[in-house]
């Protein structure tokens, strides 16, 4: 606990000292920029670190192991083929199942690309990047490697949707889901929340909303049919977040004290706004469907670039200042109860924190067997 709470606090204070303003001064080497990137890879090299030193931390590891060795041996594994060509590659060019590597591959690119995202993407990157690590999306990230890599390829994606280039966006999707198939959900997702949508629009899209609620089975036959692992799993038990719910409600009310000046007339805040709309429909309406938080945050991920947004829009400096310690405060909390209550949960188990330098792993069901 100790090490999470420290790597937080210091490449926070490090993201502080980026201004990713002078990203686009391509011709032009300062004091600034230098600053920017002993930061940027500092902060990179603890991240990636702790990451890819970690051993059987987060509870699908041993499951991922286990998938790995099933792929090396030319097995049925539920993964997809992206996934599986990159354990048989790195498992080839090692001569053995050096599953430490392919765990340390993907911690290397969902950190490179979620940093990438936010550097170019954030109005500040500081501020970003406290309510990335402050939300959980790193530590949350030892969990569901192929996963997070393909939310971190979402975020990439996003300046494709705002400039409408579309042929990259897919493509790009298209690349994500060869890892996990959960990211082709952003394709209507994105594109719906790029629309300008007028308000009879949404009393109709309201409309159909309430079907979630007497056609339940129906949408379940859907899911099954295009994700057919979950058949008969625990997954299809489904739940929802009463967290998330708050939060994207927070956000909705800020949004809407701040629509006319910071949302109406500004394409990227008005895409977040439907994202963070669409996530809290999702989170009420769509409890049924299986792993429903997956989804959600394809949007919900949006938050770390919305929220500063919003604040800085706000004209009065005394109540800027009185709504961003609000923000501030309400991360750190975030941040307080899923170190101290979520993270040793069986749901997560990333604590305590082990490092194959001075542990072993568990013997995986092959091996028993």
């Amino acid at each position: 606990m100790i090490l999470y709470i420290f790597v937080a606090a210091v490449t926070v204070l490090l993201g502080l000292m980026v201004d990713n303003r002078f990203q686009r001064q391509v011709n032009i080497v300062s004091r600034q920029q230098m600053l920017n990137w002993l930061c940027l890879g500092s902060v990179f090299a603890l991240l990636f670190g702790v990451c890819a030193c970690r051993l059987n931390v987060g509870n699908d590891y041993a499951k991922y192991v286990e998938f790995m060795h099933l792929v090396n041996c030319d097995a049925f594994v539920p993964t997809e083929a992206g996934f599986n060509q990159v354990v048989k590659l790195l498992y080839g060019i090692s001569g053995f199942e050096n599953y430490l590597l392919v765990f340390a591959f993907f911690a290397f690119f969902t950190i490179l690309l979620f940093l990438a995202a936010i550097y170019r993407q954030a109005d500040c990157f500081g501020f970003s990047f406290f309510l990335f690590m402050a939300f959980g999306y790193y530590f949350q990230s030892f969990n569901t490697v192929r996963y997070y890599l393909a939310l971190a390829m979402a975020v990439m994606a996003i300046p494709y949707v705002l400039k409408k280039e579309w042929i990259k966006f897919v493509l790009l999707v298209l690349l994500g889901a060869t890892l996990h198939k959960s990211i082709m959900v952003v394709l209507p997702l994105y594109f719906l929340a790029s629309l300008p949508w007028k308000k009879w629009q949404l009393a109709v899209m309201a409309l159909f909303c309430t079907t979630f609620f007497f056609m339940q089975d129906f949408y379940l036959k859907v899911v099954v049919f295009l994700y057919p692992t979950y058949e008969d799993t625990e997954y299809l038990e489904g739940g929802t977040s009463v967290v998330n719910i708050a939060r994207c409600l927070a956000v909705l009310i800020l949004a809407l004290m701040c629509y006319k000046k910071t949302v109406k007339g500004n394409r990227r805040n008005r895409f977040y706004f439907y994202c963070n709309l669409g996530a809290l429909v999702m989170y009420v309406c769509c409890s049924f469907l299986p792993i429903i938080s997956r989804i959600g945050y394809y949007l919900t991920i949006t938050h770390i670039f919305f929220l500063p947004a919003l604040l800085a829009g706000i004209e009065n400096r005394k109540v800027r200042r009185v709504f961003t310690a609000g923000v501030i405060g309400a991360g750190l909390l975030y941040f307080g109860v899923f170190i101290l209550m979520k993270a040793g949960s069986d749901g997560l188990r990333i604590l305590p924190y082990q490092t194959f330098m001075f542990h072993e792993m568990v013997p995986i069901l092959s091996d028993v067997n």
